[in-house]
């Protein structure tokens, strides 16, 4: 069955904080209650943004790669909380909103 859904996608840093707490893992509670379906943290492996390189290399070890969550539902339930998604995020990050046909 074929259905239109949406696509989230929200791209930072690791190291990316709210209040003393990884953003990821505020983002993943936060949709998680707001009743979303699913969603997928991806970590990159080397990228530049507004900010600059999104890694540093310490002796064969990366820090602060760029992470990306992407979560697939209803527009009706992604719209209503793009506003709070936003404020969490805020100018460190961004977001991207498209249709897919989730097969």
């Amino acid at each position: 069955m074929k259905m239109k859904m949406w696509t989230l996608t929200i791209i930072f840093k690791r190291n990316d904080e709210v209040r003393g707490k990884k953003l990821y893992i505020k983002l993943l509670d936060f949709l998680k209650d707001a009743g979303i379906l699913g969603a997928t943290v991806w970590t990159g492996v080397d990228g530049f943004g507004k900010r600059g390189r999104s890694s540093t290399k310490l002796e064969g070890i990366t820090v602060n790669m760029p992470v990306l969550i992407e979560i697939i539902d209803e527009r009706s339930k992604i719209e209503p909380i793009l506003p709070q998604i936003k404020r969490m995020v805020g100018d460190n990050g961004i977001l991207t909103i498209q249709e897919v046909l989730a097969l």
